[in-house]
């Protein structure tokens, strides 16, 4: 196409902020986070007696996990962790039920063995209601445990009517509660209030929680040092690898090149960030966020830029998935589908390397049926079809982008991840479906009037309310109770005993997290700044004071 017929296509382009984050991660020498390994050693074993010694006494010895899991350096301890809550599951069948177990004490059990798959019974919060079913009122002055029974709610499961109703018990009263509190609870009650803590990802969780035990009276000071010096020695490696992907921008020239899409590589590491934050991972978190910062970039060229012939070109190259078919693209498609075959060599070297090139083809036919898919909305756009709401959902489910970014994440895994895990995940499981819906309705709901401002297609919040015949308010009503449902499905789905193992269903289960992230007061990825700019900073610029 020529540049004068370049000039006089129409393109709905949408106007996005600028990188908020530019030259704000420089090269960070290796030995910095070799130095902060040394000086965590010798307190690391520490902590590990305090665990051990901490089993002579149950209640205490979850109570001590969960504070391990709060400050974030449970990963340390994984199975030593995993080997005493089995032990305490299955040979104390009555931990919580007895009378003198408090409420607090009762929530934090719960919470922590239905957090590790082990199904306990919501029976256990029954001494606490009156005869109606209700939560006794005496509770409401108990701060610490409506606050812990509060967290807990959030691990139900379809079906389990006591937790639906403790946790509109404690909503409606915990910010009346924070008002009477110390202001150390009630920064921590408005806190939980704002990002529940199953909902928040583990990094940004224990990034707060480490300076709200800074403030107990009982707190540990060898954990609370241990845990401020583990926070910031992965963060010196996570500021690495954040350096590594903005180098990849800068070589690919994508500013200039692709100046229509968002510049959004360190909102893209921080969802990949959550999906897995250990330093082992430390390659797979950077080609995953190489790969979903050029899904971001692929979504604006089809969502906002591409015309119908450039984008059938563009889904025909992808399909051939060969270094040949760049000859038949305009120069900017062009750049996007060699950076792609670039990045899954990559992929594919990696994955030879650590003996999981057996899930590669997964993760490339995922990847065309997102680019499918992202197509068939294009033409719904250019059509100006509406879609029936199912009809929708089916498509843009897969538009959330979670199925080739979770099958690149399975191969970072290790044996772990072994054919069959590839398999389940073809077999659309109900824990990767409520993943998708939860990403695609999410985003919907804060994104749709921008989107609408210009051409483009429906959103599940248009196609719901012209199917059902209602209101903004009524649809947005409606669809938050599908997002209620679909976090129930992945809790169910992460109780033992699990079609795959745990360590990978907690993938989906932190996509669903990070999802809340962005998108609960606004779209934070195309809007960083304001909605998630300060927890992205929290995370990966500013260290804890020590």
């Amino acid at each position: 196409m020529s540049s004068k017929e370049q000039s006089d296509v129409f393109r709905p382009m949408a106007t996005f902020s600028k990188n908020i984050w530019r030259d704000q991660f420089p090269s960070i020498d290796d030995s910095v986070f070799d130095s902060i390994t040394k000086e965590i050693d010798p307190l690391k074993e520490k902590v590990k007696d305090m665990l051990m010694a901490s089993i002579a006494n149950p209640i205490d010895n979850v109570k001590f996990i969960d504070t391990l899991l709060r400050l974030g350096v449970s990963y340390h301890f994984e199975d030593h962790i995993e080997k005493q809550l089995e032990t305490i599951f299955y040979s104390q069948q009555n931990l919580v039920t007895g009378k003198d177990l408090d409420l607090n004490s009762t929530s934090i059990v719960f919470r922590v063995f239905r957090l590790h798959g082990f199904k306990m019974s919501c029976g256990v919060f029954d001494k606490f209601t009156d005869n109606d079913g209700k939560f006794k009122k005496t509770l409401i002055d108990d701060a610490s445990g409506m606050l812990s029974l509060y967290e807990a709610a959030y691990l139900r499961v379809g079906g389990e009517s006591i937790l639906d109703e403790a946790l509109a018990f404690t909503k409606a009263n915990l910010k009346s509660l924070a008002l009477k509190s110390s202001p150390r609870l009630a920064k921590q009650i408005m806190n939980a209030l704002d990002q529940p803590l199953h909902k928040c990802p583990p990094r940004l969780s224990a990034r707060n929680y480490i300076s709200f035990y800074e403030e107990e009276e009982s707190r540990n000071e060898a954990l609370l040092k241990f845990a401020k010096l583990d926070f910031n020695r992965v963060q010196v490696l996570h500021k690495q690898e954040i350096s590594h992907v903005a180098r990849f921008w800068k070589d690919y020239n994508f500013s200039s090149e692709l100046s229509y899409a968002r510049e959004r590589y360190v909102e893209a590491y921080t969802w990949m960030n959550t999906l897995y934050f250990e330093p082992r991972y430390t390659h797979w978190r950077i080609l995953l966020t190489k790969t979903l910062t050029l899904i971001s970039i692929l979504d604006d060229t089809f969502d906002a830029y591409g015309t119908p012939q450039e984008l059938q070109c563009l889904t025909d190259a992808l399909k051939r998935w060969e270094i040949g078919a760049l000859d038949e693209l305009q120069d900017y498609t062009k750049v996007i589908c060699k950076a792609l075959l670039d990045v899954f060599d990559e992929i594919d070297e990696l994955a030879r390397k650590e003996g999981t090139s057996y899930g590669v083809p997964n993760a490339k036919d995922a990847f065309f049926r997102l680019a499918s898919n992202y197509h068939a909305e294009a033409k719904w756009c250019h059509d100006g079809h509406v879609p029936t709401f199912d009809e929708y959902i089916s498509v843009a489910m897969k538009t959330s982008t979670f199925d080739p970014i979770l099958t690149i994440a399975f191969l970072g895994m290790g044996t772990v991840a072994g054919l069959e895990a590839f398999e389940w995940l073809l077999s659309e499981p109900k824990i990767m479906t409520a993943t998708n819906i939860i990403g695609r309705i999410m985003d919907d709901i804060v994104s749709h009037e921008f989107e609408q401002l210009r051409e483009h297609c429906p959103s599940s919040v248009e196609c719901y309310m012209k199917e059902q015949n209602l209101s903004e308010k009524d649809a947005l009503l409606d669809l938050q109770k599908k997002l209620e449902d679909a976090w129930k499905v992945i809790n169910e789905e992460c109780m033992r005993p699990t079609a795959i193992p745990r360590d990978l269903l907690s993938r989906p289960l932190n996509v669903a997290r990070v999802s809340y992230l962005f998108y609960k007061h606004g779209d934070g990825f195309t809007n960083p700044d304001p909605y998630v700019k300060d927890d992205i900073g929290a995370l990966f610029i500013d260290p804890i004071p020590i």
